[in-house]
């Protein structure tokens, strides 16, 4: 190698290297401090679009698991308001069966009716005030309810999962008439990462609560003479029996809706298994790459300097 000092080529090399092994040392850095293995697109492009697109279904799943709890709460509610009516229902027949013995007077009869009257208002009271995040749930606004002829095929309605027929096709109904007017649907508790019946909504479907509806209005039912007592008591069983069965039916769904609830979790737990495996570093072999980097940097500099130092010995054959 010839003796020069234009072009120091041994010091352009060694900088050359050190640029290279500082970059190194930098990534390794960002990697520690970040806790990412990639931090950027440049640092591993396919890896990164991957990677958001998992963090993307895991943030949906998520919600979709918080969306699924709101549906317990909401059912919540509505059976709890449910147990209220169940205690006023019983009271009203306990009511009836008083009033239906021989024992009493029309006039005691009339006593025993205001009371009785008093428990089916407080019943249409409660089924028009319960609501939950302001959907009330129990005067039959998210019910099935239908007309006469083709749309009153309930069994159809039900079975579709929330769809009803039209001459178009399957029109979903969440809560709210449709064109024709005629069915209310139910509250759509959306849970999944697509929109798909079959597997990312179901919808909670609770009846009408109040006493029209369950065969004990002021027009249906009385106990104020010893035979409209002896007839209440007959209606007060089948509002029994229909209320008992849509808490059971709401019973159901609250448990389906927690075995999706531990579905969903076990989902979000793999996939976030799976991203952290692209995306977090693995501390211990970056820690080793960093300290190889540090060394070789260090090495680095110190032949830089000694590089520099070379064509002063030229001056020496000059001098």
């Amino acid at each position: 190698m010839s003796l020069i000092i234009n072009h120091n080529m041994s010091a352009m090399n060694t900088a050359r290297n050190l640029t290279g092994t500082y970059n190194r040392l930098a990534n390794s850095v960002q990697r520690l401090s970040t806790g990412l293995r990639i931090n950027s697109a440049a640092d591993d492009a396919a890896g990164l679009a991957i990677r958001e697109q998992m963090r993307a279904e895991i943030a949906s799943i998520n919600q979709g698991i918080r969306n699924a709890q709101d549906g317990i709460s909401m059912i919540q509610t509505a059976e709890g308001a449910m147990a209220v009516i169940d205690e006023k229902l019983i009271r009203m027949k306990e009511l009836a069966e008083q009033a239906a013995t021989g024992t009493y007077t029309n006039e005691q009869r009339l006593i025993i009716h205001s009371e009785f009257a008093a428990m089916a208002a407080e019943i249409d009271r409660i089924a028009t005030a319960t609501d939950f995040n302001g959907v009330h749930l129990l005067n039959g606004n998210i019910s099935v309810s239908g007309t006469a002829g083709s749309w009153s095929d309930f069994n159809t309605w039900t079975a579709s999962e929330g769809l009803w027929p039209n001459s178009s096709g399957w029109q979903e109904t969440n809560g709210s008439f449709d064109s024709a007017g005629n069915i209310t649907g139910g509250v759509k508790i959306h849970f999944g990462t697509g929109n798909s019946r079959a597997e990312d909504y179901y919808f909670i479907r609770i009846g009408d609560m109040r006493t029209m509806s369950l065969g004990v209005g002021a027009t249906d039912v009385a106990v104020s003479t010893q035979h409209a007592a002896q007839l209440a008591l007959e209606k007060i069983n089948t509002a029994i029996n229909r209320k008992d069965n849509m808490r059971a039916n709401l019973g159901a769904m609250q448990n389906r809706l927690e075995n999706t609830i531990s579905n969903l979790s076990i989902q979000a737990e793999n996939l976030q298994a799976s991203e952290s495996r692209i995306s977090d570093i693995d501390v211990a072999s970056e820690m080793t790459e960093f300290v190889r980097n540090q060394v070789l940097a260090q090495a680095a500099v110190a032949m830089l300097a000694q590089a520099n130092a070379l064509p002063q010995m030229a001056l020496r054959l000059i001098g």
